[in-house]
């Protein structure tokens, strides 16, 4: 059993824990991941790491609330343990010889790009930021990017905060101005990276995704994570979860990842049920 040393809730449906695993902490990188259990019986979660704490032994994760899995993580509080806490999984994210970098964040996401950012800063390299949100409401992390970047660009899709419009717009101003960086690391929503490698590739920039489709196992057997890349099959848990975002076949994988959404509802609806019928 793993413990939940903090909980602590970032917006909405959104929350950050702390897990005592210091086998876990002593070895995981940015950029990796791990599979855990919220209870016995629960579906195998995969979640990027977002930090860890050598002198505790803590590894922290950020979740979003989307289905019966998390609502099962969710319902867990400081103090709880967690039945399964399997990594850390993947290959880390390169980032040697890196000198100017834009790291692209979206949403949640930005907890796994923060790690990625705060590396290459202590590594020495210049780190250009741009990270976006639905509303203020959303915004997390700002202070921490800023504290490892040169220069960071917050923007909601409704301009309640930082500058009115998406990453993209914020990239393409970056580049029109003239930058030009040895790498851009996206991570965020499918949809969101598309468009930053569809952006990227007509400006010739190399650029990285975080890739976090259907996962299983993680261990590459079960195949719940192949994705297409420059036209062979990979798997995101073992070959991944980074890969080269010119080459990544988006529409297959978004088209894959809505194939249980329907499933996911129903599983949803139900625990919400079930949630309702154990507080009466």
């Amino acid at each position: 059993m793993y413990k939940i040393v903090a909980k602590t809730r970032l917006f909405g449906n959104a929350a950050k824990m702390e897990i005592l695993s210091p086998l876990v902490a002593k070895k995981a990188k940015p950029g990796q991941f791990i599979i855990l259990r919220a209870k016995e019986n629960s579906e195998r979660i995969p979640l990027t790491i977002h930090d860890v704490n050598l002198d505790t032994g803590t590894v922290s994760i950020v979740y979003q609330v989307v289905g019966a899995g998390t609502m099962e993580l969710d319902s867990l509080i400081s103090g709880d343990s967690l039945c399964d806490f399997v990594g850390p999984l993947g290959m880390p994210t390169k980032t040697e010889g890196l000198k100017k970098v834009c790291v692209v964040g979206g949403g949640v996401g930005c907890a796994i790009a923060y790690p990625v950012a705060r590396k290459l800063h202590e590594q020495g390299s210049e780190v250009h930021t741009i990270i976006g949100f639905r509303n203020k409401d959303f915004v997390f992390l700002e202070s921490e990017f800023s504290n490892v970047s040169g220069l960071i660009r917050v923007m909601t899709d409704d301009g309640s905060y930082g500058r009115h419009g998406l990453v993209t717009d914020a990239l393409k101003e970056l580049l029109d101005e003239g930058h030009r960086y040895d790498e851009v690391i996206a991570i965020g929503p499918l949809v969101m990276m598309k468009f930053v490698s569809a952006l990227t590739k007509k400006y010739e920039q190399k650029t990285t995704v975080s890739m976090n489709p259907i996962m299983v196992d993680g261990t590459g057997m079960c195949g719940g994570c192949r994705l297409t890349v420059n036209g062979e099959i990979k798997f995101a848990c073992v070959d991944g979860p980074d890969f080269d975002g010119h080459q990544v076949d988006f529409d297959e994988v978004i088209s894959r990842s809505r194939m249980y959404e329907d499933f996911e509802k129903r599983k949803r609806e139900e625990s919400c049920r079930l949630f309702k019928q154990e507080v009466k």
